[in-house]
């Protein structure tokens, strides 16, 4: 039997934020093993907990959708940082995208992510983009459709009113559409500035088993790309975003995203938040 426990991630507020499986004692465990515990557990993802590589790091992890292994997450850091720590710390993860370290101080995690956002090139066009969440075209906002990767990939598309956002449902054939067009990325995350560095933001990933996630660390992390890319960053200097996410599934979440920039560049993504246990078990090896 392996002891497991279960944490709302991205909130402090019982029965909110993400829910994230966490398994210990993971070292003897195969990837099929570990793909199959995640399918168990069917939340959006299950973290793995192993020896680290060099002893001078907190430990390994390796992160689980339902349906497939993806090298690096959000809210599995923060809540798996949070649960090896509980309290102030410095918590360095072996992650499968690089090293991730993360701060802890006051009961809140802040994660610098393991790669800066990259532009992908293959975007779909607003009128699919549009038709593939359900909506018509002139609920997207002006601002171009963005693509970037670090890790994961996400489709990101800002839309013009919090009405048109609660409305977003994925509707095909337009989502397999966008697919095609964006290279195989099913990922999209649908956001709305909502005051002075504030962001409400949806994301839906069908092909990984998410029918909508509550809250998404590494699509706030990559969101950074997208937000250089309209212009909603300074050349220089360092802005802090709030984001909510979860809202409209009715599990709000609270995440924090901090992003330093030099000449129009982006050097370094932060990604915080907090988490709280919600049960804790042992579950049979597969």
């Amino acid at each position: 039997m392996l002891d497991f426990h279960i944490y709302d991630v991205f909130t402090d507020t019982p029965f909110t934020g993400n829910p994230l499986a966490i398994v210990e004692g993971a070292d003897d465990l195969s990837t099929a093993q570990m793909q199959t515990i995640a399918r168990q557990f069917n939340l959006s993802e299950t973290i793995f907990i192993q020896t680290p590589d060099d002893p001078a790091h907190t430990a390994k992890v390796r992160i689980f959708f339902p349906t497939a292994e993806i090298p690096f997450a959000g809210h599995p850091t923060i809540g798996c940082a949070l649960h090896l720590a509980e309290s102030s710390a410095q918590v360095v993860l072996e992650e499968v995208a690089g090293l991730v370290p993360v701060t802890i101080l006051d009961g809140t995690a802040e994660f610098t992510a393991p790669k800066i956002p990259r532009a992908q090139e293959a975007t779909p066009d607003p009128a699919t983009m549009a038709a593939a969440l359900g909506l018509p075209p002139a609920d997207l906002a002006p601002t171009a459709i963005g693509h970037f990767e670090g890790g994961p990939s996400f489709l990101y598309v800002e839309l013009a009113t919090l009405d048109a956002l609660s409305r977003c449902r994925i509707s095909e054939p337009a989502y397999t559409d966008v697919m095609r067009a964006s290279g195989g990325t099913g990922a999209i995350y649908a956001y709305l500035p909502t005051g002075p560095n504030a962001i409400q933001g949806r994301m839906f990933d069908p092909p990984a088993g998410i029918t909508e996630d509550p809250a998404t660390g590494s699509a706030t992390a990559l969101l950074a790309g997208q937000l250089n890319a309209v212009g909603g960053l300074p050349a220089t200097g360092t802005t802090a975003f709030a984001l909510r996410q979860g809202v409209e599934m009715g599990r709000p979440s609270n995440l924090r995203l901090t992003i330093d920039t030099a000449e129009g560049e982006i050097e370094a993504v932060r990604v915080a938040g907090q988490a709280v246990k919600i049960a804790s078990g042992q579950i049979r090896i597969p």
